[in-house]
């Protein structure tokens, strides 16, 4: 008796768990009924399957990399420039992933890389090569990610995001590109010299003005100080003559003797009833 219940104990175990999967947080699933898709997009958590009669396949649910092999794309300028890129993308619908690729990642990886591909060529053809470098390069990631996600829709995936890593230039599109450089730098330096040279002339001519300026303001002030002290000097000279004239004339006469007299090599030619010699010949009282 205890046998076949153990047995049925064990049988029941066995069924249930070769009927029961899990579904990993960073995967989904499909289930097939003898290769027909009965249920898609399985999220995670545990989940009951027949034995046999049905079987399960899963698929990453996290974001993957398509780091493309570089290629060379076609300017509206008639110049190749090759690019090199890479996608992020997913998987969003896996009953349309797996009619479309049949489940394999390789295969879908070939295809959204043509996908790519068509879009980059599309969209480096309609600018020169300088905007594609500089000016628009947000513009290309962007409008090609939008356009790309149309096609990858039918392979049951989406483009999360899309970046170019590279740009490269071909040896005579690259000697082009460093001429065209190279003179628009010289451009610019010349510019900047001619600028340089038009605010020196502006500076050193309102220098000039300015100095001009100053010593002729420096000169005006010292002839007026200088009228300021002779005036002052006369005024003084007035005023001691007033308080007394011939203390004046006598102090004005030592002066001269002193300036004119006592030099070894002066020589002097006078008559001695000259008015100069007026002092000397005065009698103390």
């Amino acid at each position: 008796m205890k046998n076949p219940i153990i047995l049925a104990i064990v049988a029941v175990l066995v069924i249930i768990m070769s009927s029961a999967y899990v579904v990993d947080q960073r995967e989904t699933a499909i289930k097939f009924r003898f290769g027909e898709i009965v249920e898609e997009d399985i999220g995670p958590g545990l989940h009951f399957r027949i034995p046999i009669w049905n079987r399960v396949e899963r698929f990453s649910s996290q974001i993957l990399s398509l780091d493309a092999n570089p290629e060379r794309f076609l300017t509206n300028e008639k110049k190749y420039v090759q690019v090199d890129f890479f996608v992020k993308w997913r998987i969003s619908e896996t009953g349309k992933f797996y009619r479309s690729t049949g489940g394999d990642i390789t295969r879908a990886q070939n295809r959204l890389e043509s996908i790519m591909k068509d879009g980059l060529r599309n969209e480096f053809s309609k600018r020169t090569i300088q905007e594609a470098i500089s000016g628009e390069r947000d513009e290309i990631m962007e409008a090609l990610q939008t356009k790309s996600n149309e096609a990858a829709n039918q392979l049951g995936v989406s483009i999360v995001d899309v970046r170019v890593s590279r740009i490269d230039f071909t040896n005579s599109v690259s000697e082009s590109v460093f001429n065209r450089m190279r003179s628009e730098r010289e451009r610019v330096a010349q510019d900047f010299r001619a600028r340089g040279r038009e605010e020196a002339e502006r500076i050193k001519a309102a220098a000039d003005r300015d100095s001009v300026i100053i010593e002729a303001d420096a000169y005006s002030a010292a002839e007026k100080i200088r009228g300021q002290g002779d005036a002052q000097a006369a005024n003084i000279y007035a005023e001691a003559y007033t308080k007394d004239a011939e203390f004046y004339s006598f102090h004005r006469s030592l002066e001269a003797y002193r300036k004119s007299l006592g030099k070894s090599r002066d020589v002097m030619v006078m008559d001695p009833d000259s008015e100069f010699f007026r002092y000397f010949k005065q009698k103390t009282q």
